[in-house]
């Protein structure tokens, strides 16, 4: 009896995110994921579900995967100011074809209530302990905004910013976070 054959989510979701890069969100549907996957459409289903549950997985990789970076840089007992300052990092290393895969798909599926809750939750994961009465804490939120409209500046094309000058306004997010005398 031949054995099942096991279906690669990675690679499921890899073939996701080149679908709609190449064809656009509105390709997105089980039919054309699981033709560019190899697999059969109930495979997909098998292992995913619905496209609702296929798009809850490829944010929740995207999400995971920035975490883990931002874990690499710092230790377990972060604080407000590490944390913030991993965070700025790893939006500084992104690089441009994730940068306009992820923005492009956000985009068009925070269209979506319950994809917008799970980004929501997200955030408001990384601002908690953001205590508006700590001049630490609000160095961090104040770096952390930098870097996230920066990010989307550059990826929804919005501006331009060469690599040169996206080191160094990545470098002044991070000098913000120790050195404004100004804050009390």
């Amino acid at each position: 009896m031949a054995r099942p054959r096991t279906i690669d989510r990675e690679n499921v979701l890899d073939c996701v995110e080149h679908l709609v890069h190449r064809e656009g969100v509105a390709a997105l549907t089980l039919e054309a994921v699981a033709r560019e996957a190899g697999i059969t459409k109930g495979g997909l289903q098998y292992c995913f579900g619905s496209k609702d549950d296929l798009i809850t997985a490829l944010i929740d990789r995207w999400l995971a995967a920035f975490d883990a970076s931002v874990a690499r840089h710092i230790g377990p007992d972060a604080g407000i100011i590490d944390r913030a300052r991993a965070y700025v990092l790893t939006v500084s290393q992104i690089d441009d074809t994730t940068q306009i895969r992820m923005v492009g798909m956000l985009v068009t599926l925070l269209q979506s209530p319950k994809y917008l809750q799970k980004i929501r939750a997200w955030y408001a994961g990384w601002f908690n302990g953001c205590d508006p009465d700590c001049r630490e804490a609000r160095q961090a939120r104040t770096a952390i905004f930098a870097a996230e409209g920066a990010f989307f500046l550059r990826s929804l094309g919005f501006m331009e910013m060469d690599p040169g000058w996206w080191k160094t306004a990545f470098a002044d997010f991070q000098h913000l976070i120790l050195s404004d005398p100004r804050m009390p």
